[in-house]
């Protein structure tokens, strides 16, 4: 609560004067013992303490209302943001989360979150008497001072943006800007409350709160929720881009809202080098992914283009958008002595009938001047690199390439990124290692788009090396050892395989398993050909270059050049050409629990306003004086009747009756 008149709350101390009153008038009167009076005490003492209880009522009612009408007098005001204090805020720091998730509308679907929190702040800082207003938005992480609050809205750092927040790095933004300001101050976090931007298990919340608890003056945190019921919203999603020939192959996903089952149809746009098609897709559920090929126009070197779905409850998830540049050859490298182990790698790396797929095979002993200019993944089945090798091949992975390491069938030597295998060990006479558990959503062992898995319960072994060390396990035999492992290192990917392609260990060299991981990483590897022409925003690669200039191609959505370094699109940075997408994260629909929260603020003293994400209240303050003059008013009310006498009752006896009471 917070007063705009904190001076009238001296004013409260004109209520102890009918308490001094009352203090004193006992003071006036002198007690006298009579013998006559004991027998009238006597009678009146059993209704004494009502009267005792009545004339401490009349008092408090006294008290109250002259208390209340000095709060009704000094203006309170009673606000989700706005705490209790008889202090004026000099400052308000408003945090703002400008990510494209604040793009969704609430269920009354007219106004983003975004732009109501703007109205609530701005109706909020005009109770405020002149405080001093600074921004600091998700997208820049800033401080801004907010000239008047009534541009708020018009500012360019407080439009909509396909940015993700980082609340971690914003509240210490806060705490920096405050260590070099003076007086009261408030800090505003305005958030929809989406798990991937405030990170609650980061560990550099235990350093944003450790810079506020320094601070000389420390501030109220207050955290504004904009959650609640959404308006219907369906998003799409490119999850891959890569060319294969005279053709662009897009890894699509659309989303729906958690309650949505029943099947619909969407219509999809896709638009290519400014010629755009129409189709219908059909959604069986919540979700549906989907590969879409779109033939390339004869000779296109170079080119983008973007797929859309109609506007809904978020204008910013209804795009995604693709480039590409020149066809290019899938080449990979099998490291392994020659046999038939290799051999089957090699089918798998370079099928026949795939005409754009090539491969080689070097001796291990050649490992060390590995021609990974051109290649897109490494097989690997001997020991593990090590020396020269071992830098060679930890460049290509920080490069964004792909290696997939395969039993070497000797006892372990030396780790890699501190990784190694166990010694082999056969399986006991007459029976198999058999793959009973894997990933079926992530990894080369993943269902199909169309949902369909595959038949990895094929794979029987005879003999294994299982793969040692801090890596993500996809899969694994029914015993619970690991058959696939995953270690991403920088751009690229470590994969490490419990058998090998020779039947002698197992049939992995059947097409089930090994044909469907190697096609699947061999696309992995090519993305860091196509990396060049597709990114999210707030990657390093959209930041222009001296020299460069910025010119957006698509014609999606609406043109805000103070922005566009935070804007999904398809953008000219003089030679280069980048189709940007809003991060992944920000299609993640989790929202932090109230538990994650208090864990993320512990020991700030937070105050949380969840009402905000509703639209049809767009003040965040409310002036309630007139509430305390109807206390005024009740409290008088009730004094007055207590005040009133009470009525004797005179009981009139029978003739009878008062004779025989005289006769007594």
């Amino acid at each position: 609560m917070l007063f705009l008149n904190p001076l009238l709350l001296w004013g409260l101390l004109a209520a102890s004067i009918p308490v001094i009153i009352h203090l004193l008038n006992r003071r006036r009167h002198k007690t006298i013992q009579w013998a006559a009076m004991q027998f009238l005490l006597k009678a009146t003492r059993e209704s004494r303490g009502k009267k005792k209880l009545r004339h401490f009522l009349i008092l408090a009612c006294r008290t109250l209302g002259i208390a209340a009408l000095i709060f009704a007098a000094a203006r309170p005001l009673v606000s989700g943001l706005l705490g209790w204090g008889g202090g004026a805020i000099e400052l308000v720091v408003l945090v703002l989360d400008r990510s494209a998730s604040m793009e969704a509308k609430p269920g009354d679907g007219l106004s983003p979150r975004r732009q109501l929190v703007l109205e609530k702040v701005r109706a909020a800082m005009q109770h405020l008497d002149g405080a001093r207003l600074v921004l600091i938005d998700s997208a820049t992480a800033q401080p801004q001072d907010v000239p008047s609050p009534e541009v708020l809205a018009e500012l360019s750092s407080t439009a909509a943006t396909d940015s993700s927040a980082d609340f971690p790095a914003l509240l210490t933004r806060a705490a920096e800007f405050l260590a070099t300001t003076h007086g009261r101050a408030e800090v505003w976090l305005a958030s929809d409350l989406q798990t991937t931007n405030w990170l609650p298990d980061d560990d550099r919340w235990a350093a944003a709160r450790a810079s506020l608890a320094d601070l000389p003056q420390k501030p109220a945190l207050r955290v504004l929720s904009l959650t609640g019921t959404a308006a219907p919203n369906t998003s799409i999603r490119l999850l891959g881009s890569r060319r294969a020939g005279d053709d662009i192959l897009l890894d699509l996903e659309v989303l729906r809202a958690a309650d949505s089952h029943v099947s619909a149809n969407l219509s999809l746009t896709t638009t290519l080098n400014g010629t755009r098609t129409t189709e219908t897709l059909t959604l069986p559920g919540q979700s549906l992914r989907f590969q879409k090929r779109i033939a390339l126009p004869a000779g296109s070197v170079t080119g983008s283009g973007w797929l859309s779905i109609p506007a809904d409850g978020n204008p910013r998830d209804n795009a995604a958008f693709f480039a590409y540049g020149p066809a290019r050859a899938v080449k990979s490298l099998i490291v392994a002595p020659a046999g038939e182990a290799a051999d089957y790698l090699a089918l798998a790396a370079a099928p026949p009938g795939y005409g754009n797929q090539h491969c080689e095979r070097i001796e291990p002993s050649q490992a060390a001047s590995l021609p990974t200019g051109e290649i897109s993944t490494i097989l690997w089945a001997a020991p593990l690199p090590a020396g020269a090798a071992a830098e060679q091949v930890t460049r290509f992975l920080t490069g964004g390439g792909q290696v997939i390491f395969f039993p070497p069938g000797t006892p372990p030597a030396g780790p890699f990124l501190e990784l190694n295998w166990s010694p082999p060990a056969p399986a006991e006479k007459d029976k198999y290692f058999i793959l009973k558990d894997w990933n079926h959503g992530d990894g080369p062992l993943r269902d199909g788009l169309d949902g369909t898995p595959l038949l990895a319960e094929r794979l029987k072994a005879i003999r294994r090396q299982i793969p040692l060390g801090d890596a993500s396990q996809l899969a694994r035999w029914e015993d619970g050892e690991s058959f696939l492992t995953r270690r991403i290192v920088d751009r690229g990917t470590a994969w490490f395989l419990a058998s090998t392609p020779d039947y002698s260990w197992s049939n992995l060299g059947d097409a089930d398993v090994l044909l469907p991981v190697v096609q699947r990483i061999l696309a992995l590897g090519t993305e860091r050909f196509d990396a060049s022409y597709l990114t999210s925003v707030g990657a390093e690669v959209t930041r222009t270059l001296p020299g460069e200039t910025r010119t957006r191609l698509d014609d999606c959505g609406t043109a805000d050049p103070a922005n566009a370094a935070y804007l999904a699109g398809i953008f000219q940075l003089n030679e280069r050409l980048l189709a940007v997408n809003r991060p992944a994260a920000e299609d993640a629909p989790e929202i932090l629990t109230r538990e994650a929260l208090d864990t993320a603020l512990t020991g700030t003293g937070y105050t949380l306003l969840e009402q905000a994400g509703q639209a049809d209240d767009p003040s965040l303050s409310r002036d309630v004086w007139r509430a305390f003059l109807i206390a005024v008013l009740f409290f008088l009310i009730s004094e007055a009747l207590l005040c009133l006498p009470k009525k004797s009752t005179v009981q009139v006896l029978p003739v009878h009756q008062n004779a025989e009471t005289l006769q007594r």
